[in-house]
C-alpha cells in the first residue's frame, strides 16, 4: 500500500515514530535517555509543539504532538532533535554517522475517536513488550503522568484527555481503566501500519472530519479491481 505525502495540520495531534538505523540501539543507557528528553522538551519548545505521550524504547520511539501554529513545526522539532541528540550521542559513545532509519514517520491522528487510543498504545508499549508488569512503572513514558504518579516537564495534556473528568483524580482513574482494557492485536497493527504508511489514525467519521479540512481523499483505496455488481435482469 503506498505512503502518502506526509500530512501535518496545526492544531492536530499526530502520532510520530522514528526507529533506529537497521533497528540498532539508540539508547544506550538512561544518560541517553535523559539527553534525549531535554532535547525534545527544548526542540518542542521552540518549534511550539505540544507533547502529550512519549515512550522510549531501546531501538526506536513514539511521541503523540500537536503543532501549535504552523504545520512545519513537527519537522522542525524532529530535525533540531535529531541534530543535537545524534551529535552528543555519537561524541559520547565514539561513532559516527547516522543514528536513524531515514525519516520520522507520522500520522494524523482525529482527536474526538483516535487520541485516547493512541495515548494508550504509547503509554502501554513497554508493558505490552514485556519490560514492566504494571505501565506506570516504566520510567521513561508518559503512563506515570496520566496516571498521577508523578508530573512530567515534557507533558501538555491534550483538552481530550482532561473532558475524562473534572478533577485530576477522576482524570487519572478514568484513564486507569481505559488503561486496563488494553490495546488488542487488531488495534495495534492498525496504529502501526498507518503511521508507517502516512495515513491517518481515525475511524469513519473522522476520516471524513480530516478528509473535509485537508480537501483531499486521506483513506487507502480497496487494492484490485472494483467488485463486480451483476445487474438483475429485467
Amino acid at each position: 500500500m503506498a505512503r502518502l505525502t506526509r500530512l501535518s495540520l496545526p492544531g492536530l495531534p499526530h502520532h510520530l515514530m522514528q526507529i533506529g538505523n537497521n533497528r540498532q540501539a539508540i539508547f544506550v543507557d538512561d544518560e541517553d535517555r535523559q539527553a534525549w528528553c531535554a532535547h525534545l522538551r527544548e526542540a518542542s519548545l521552540v518549534a511550539r509543539v505540544d507533547i502529550h505521550a512519549y515512550v522510549l524504547m531501546s531501538n526506536h520511539v513514539h511521541l503523540l504532538a500537536t503543532p501549535r501554529y504552523d504545520a512545519d513545526g513537527l519537522s522542525t522539532m524532529m530535525q533540531s532533535l535529531g541534530r543535537r541528540y545524534v551529535a552528543a550521542f555519537n561524541r559520547r559513545h565514539a561513532r559516527s554517522g547516522t543514528l536513524w532509519e531515514g525519516r520520522f514517520r507520522a500520522a494524523l491522528v482525529d482527536p474526538e475517536d483516535s487520541l485516547l487510543a493512541c495515548m494508550r498504545y504509547i503509554d502501554s508499549h513497554a508493558q505490552r513488550s514485556g519490560l514492566v508488569a504494571d505501565a506506570a512503572d516504566y520510567a521513561w513514558s508518559s503512563c506515570a503522568h496520566h496516571l498521577g504518579r508523578r508530573r512530567d516537564p515534557l507533558i501538555v495534556d491534550h483538552a481530550r484527555y482532561w473532558a475524562l473528568g473534572n478533577t485530576p483524580f477522576e482524570r487519572e482513574g478514568a484513564f486507569r481503566s481505559y488503561l486496563e482494557e488494553g490495546v488488542s492485536l487488531r488495534e495495534a497493527q492498525a496504529i502501526s501500519q498507518a503511521t508507517r504508511r502516512g495515513w491517518p489514525i481515525a475511524g469513519a467519521e473522522g476520516q471524513q472530519r480530516l478528509a473535509a479540512l485537508l480537501g483531499r481523499e486521506i483513506a487507502p483505496r480497496p487494492r484490485g479491481r472494483p467488485r463486480r455488481v451483476d445487474l438483475p435482469v429485467a
